[in-house]
């Protein structure tokens, strides 16, 4: 299963961190509209991603719940007919909830650097080092530190969970 360590953060200031990503990377970046639908599944999580102008995709993952750098282990697999997708995962296992985002990517190395206007949430910030073979947790960890220093990302604006559970702890308070 391919793996990669990821850090989330809360952002005060999106357009100097999408400035620092660009400089990094280089580029503009990609924009990208996405909607998560994630399912109850009781081991990892499992979640459809319907993106604009992009073929959706069913992913599962798993990576535990803690600050800082973490190593997620997940898999992929593209689907064809979404919403039909969406509608079975949805009877048979229940729906948790959904995400809305718009998502600016930029890629700097073997990062995949996120910065998320999340519909009802705010803006934050995501790194995906994705571990190439034969490299080590430690390593990943390495390099999303020495990125979140470069993108002004401090200790204090880490996130121990997913989207999804920041959203189902706003409306259950």
């Amino acid at each position: 299963m391919p793996s990669n360590v990821e850090i989330k953060a809360r952002v005060n200031n999106c357009a100097d961190l999408r400035t620092r990503a660009q400089e990094l990377s280089g580029s503009d970046g990609e924009i990208l509209e996405q909607e998560d639908t994630f399912f109850v599944c009781e081991n990892g999580r499992l979640k459809l991603r319907i993106l604009k102008d992009n073929p959706a995709e069913l992913i599962y993952y798993d990576r535990p719940d803690q600050a800082g750098p973490k190593l997620s282990d997940f898999h992929k697999v593209q689907v064809e007919n979404p919403e039909d997708l969406k509608k079975v995962l949805g009877l048979s296992l229940g729906v948790r909830g959904v995400v809305k985002k718009k998502r600016f990517l930029y890629m700097v190395g073997q990062t995949r650097v996120h910065v998320d206007q999340v519909h009802g949430l705010g803006d934050f910030m995501e790194l995906e080092v994705m571990l190439k073979e034969g490299q080590s947790a430690e390593e990943g960890q390495a390099v999303a530190h020495d990125l979140m220093q470069k993108l002004g990302i401090k200790d204090d604006d880490l996130l121990t969970c997913a989207y999804m559970d920041l959203i189902l702890k706003e409306k259950s308070a």
